[in-house]
């Protein structure tokens, strides 16, 4: 099998089949967060680092009004052909997650995929904090799905999956190479074995991420101080099964809403 080394973000075809294989439990879960927590009054939606756009086209179909941003112009450019090819607006810009300005307020927010953890900086983190919160209306959403680093058991280092679509299929492995607490970083390793009828190929990716703790994710929404949290879950998306985040927990999305009285 050949071996390419090479950025899974420029590869928009693979990159929406291994993350958007899934996407019908991820999008019934927003639309009923939007739905409950939202007042029924969820209609703009903006996804920051929305790579190829697996949901927004999906949440336009379901009547909404959808933007994006994106800072890979391959991902920006695939999400935005995919929006017209289905009669919307290419509303996708491409842009830096922690300093932005949407051109209109937003309903709600959503990053689910641990995308806010590649801002490896408290001051990144905290931009983007403000820019998402300065982009919503007053009482908006911001469903924000990370995995936390545990205090208390042993983390999970590694995870498997495997997506077809047509003649298009792939298995991913990721896996933690190093998880450095001190610094706060967790270097990882993403395999892609790429399989079409005439074709058998390999891309190998590494990925680094800053870590959060139960503790560390608080503080810096204490710190920023622009969102209250309305409510915690977990990836299983269970609308009615709301989690407490303990020293164990992995994952976790906040459903934070905007402050009243924040700009």
């Amino acid at each position: 099998m050949e071996q390419v080394s090479g950025n899974l973000y420029d590869y928009p075809i693979y990159y929406d089949l291994v993350f958007g294989s899934d996407w019908k439990a991820e999008f019934d879960f927003l639309r009923q967060v939007f739905n409950r927590f939202g007042g029924g009054n969820v209609q703009r939606v903006f996804e920051p680092a929305c790579g190829t756009g697996r949901l927004l086209y999906r949440l336009a179909d379901a009547g909404l009004d959808v933007c994006g941003l994106d800072l890979n112009p391959r991902a920006v450019e695939f999400c935005n052909k995919r929006l017209l090819k289905h009669g919307y607006e290419a509303s996708v810009i491409c842009g830096d997650m922690c300093d932005f300005k949407l051109p209109k307020k937003v309903d709600a927010a959503f990053n689910t995929i641990n995308s806010f953890r590649h801002l490896l900086s408290e001051a990144q983190a905290e931009a983007h904090l403000r820019c998402v919160a300065e982009s919503l209306k007053a009482g908006g959403l911001y469903v924000l799905g990370l995995h936390l680093t545990p205090t208390a058991g042993e983390p999970m280092t590694e995870e498997s999956w495997s997506a077809r679509r047509g003649n298009l299929a792939i298995n991913t492995h990721l896996a933690t190479m190093d998880l450095d607490r001190r610094k706060r970083t967790e270097r990882c390793r993403m395999k892609l074995d790429i399989y079409t009828p005439t074709e058998r190929r390999q891309i190998v990716d590494e990925l680094v991420f800053r870590t959060y703790t139960r503790d560390q994710i608080q503080k810096l929404l204490e710190t920023v101080g622009v969102f209250d949290i309305a409510e915690t879950f977990d990836f299983s998306y269970r609308i009615d099964s709301p989690i407490e985040i303990d020293r164990e927990t992995q994952d976790v999305v906040f459903i934070l809403r905007k402050k009243r009285g924040s700009k």
